[in-house]
């Protein structure tokens, strides 16, 4: 696998930290998640990742973190700025600086972060929400005219955070190859989730806007267009709707009028064509019959009407539904890479210092040195 035989300390943290070390254990890195002593874990990114509970505020468990460290290749700090620092475990331990020779000075050093570094709310407590109002972002999504509403967190903690974490590392990865040398990743998830939505960050600023730059819910991509949304149906299912281009919009008008009773486009009283589309008057009438129109058949049986057409129509599935039609209940690593290993997706929890003996002695840890750090306390148990 690409990622076979680089080594990865990852401290554990919440879900952008790990995220980032679930991407890399998922194409071959030996990931070690650092946990406290006597901590328990409700990490569901855990898988092929092994757990030593060590506590680094004990001299004792503080040089084998050292030492670990001194032979990795990433290490993944998920806390404030300051916080490895004070354990005595900072990027210039390792990578040195100021005419000091660092421990390892070959390390790729990824830290994780909500807010950007240079920034007022550098040492704030924030969460996925906190981390999108600053971006811009938040205030162009979907949503009522009085607020936008916002998704799971999704956005920032693992699209602007852990797979940017991740990406950087496996850039910086690649530059070690080419220089020798570590250097220090910095990803936070401001930055992040606007780096992600560069389309329409950039798009606002154009005059005029293309996409963007209206009221909420006045354009093309947040609701405001009537081909392009969700719909309810009979059954209470949903269908979405995405027929941006003019030939895709032509299918799906052409297939939905074919597929709706005499009586309810009697009823209605007007009847869309192709051209209706981009005709802006008409959108308010346009969306009334869509949705008028949804709410005559089920789900699945719209599903099948649309199935394999160029309408951009498709049936909003329940996680259990997608994992019934893909084949995993478990969402497999993406994207494939040809001439890798399948890897085993069966594993969602890590029991917090399940390997902590196994790693100690590949370290060249003994018998005498382990209980060493029972008395000490660096570890709670064998």
């Amino acid at each position: 696998m690409a990622l076979t035989g680089v080594k990865v300390i990852e401290f554990a943290g919440l879900a952008p930290g790990p995220f980032a070390g679930l991407i890399l254990a998922d194409n071959g890195a030996s990931v070690i998640r650092i946990d406290k002593p006597s901590s328990s874990s409700n990490d569901l990114l855990c898988r092929n990742k092994r757990s030593l509970a060590i506590n680094p505020k004990v001299p004792s468990g503080l040089q084998i973190l050292k030492k670990m460290i001194s032979s990795a290749d990433v290490l993944v700090d998920p806390f404030r700025p300051g916080v490895m620092e004070r354990l005595g475990l900072g990027p210039e331990v390792f990578l040195g600086g100021n005419g000091q020779k660092g421990l390892n000075e070959k390390l790729i050093y990824a830290r994780m972060i909500g807010f950007p570094r240079t920034g007022p709310q550098k040492s704030m407590a924030g969460h996925d929400i906190n981390y999108l109002a600053l971006s811009g972002i938040l205030s162009m999504l979907p949503g009522t005219s009085d607020r936008p509403g916002f998704p799971i967190n999704l956005l920032a903690d693992f699209a602007g955070g852990g797979m940017s974490c991740a990406l950087g590392i496996i850039l910086a990865l690649l530059d070690r190859g080419r220089t020798n040398k570590g250097q220090i990743v910095d990803a936070d998830m401001v930055s992040g989730a606007r780096y992600v939505s560069s389309f329409p960050l950039i798009d606002v600023q154009r005059d005029p806007p293309r996409s963007f730059g209206q009221e909420r819910g006045h354009n093309l991509l947040d609701g405001g267009s009537p081909f392009y949304n969700v719909y309810p149906c009979k059954d209470g299912g949903h269908v979405s709707i995405g027929c941006l281009e003019p030939q895709f919009f032509k299918n799906f008008v052409e297939l939905f009028n074919k597929s709706l009773s005499a009586e309810f486009k009697s009823a209605f009283g007007w009847i869309p064509t192709p051209e209706t589309q981009f005709v802006l008057d008409e959108w308010p009438k346009l969306r009334q019959y869509i949705e008028k129109g949804f709410l005559t058949k089920s789900r699945d049986e719209w599903g099948k009407i649309f199935h394999e057409t160029d309408a951009c129509v498709v049936p909003v599935l329940k996680p259990n539904e997608a994992s019934a039609l893909l084949g995993s209940n478990i969402p497999v690593p993406h994207p494939t890479i040809s001439g890798s290993d399948r890897i085993d997706t069966s594993q969602t929890t890590l029991q917090s210092g399940k390997h902590t003996k196994e790693i100690l002695q590949e370290y060249g840890l003994g018998e005498r040195e382990c209980k060493i750090l029972l008395q000490d306390g660096a570890i709670a148990k064998l």
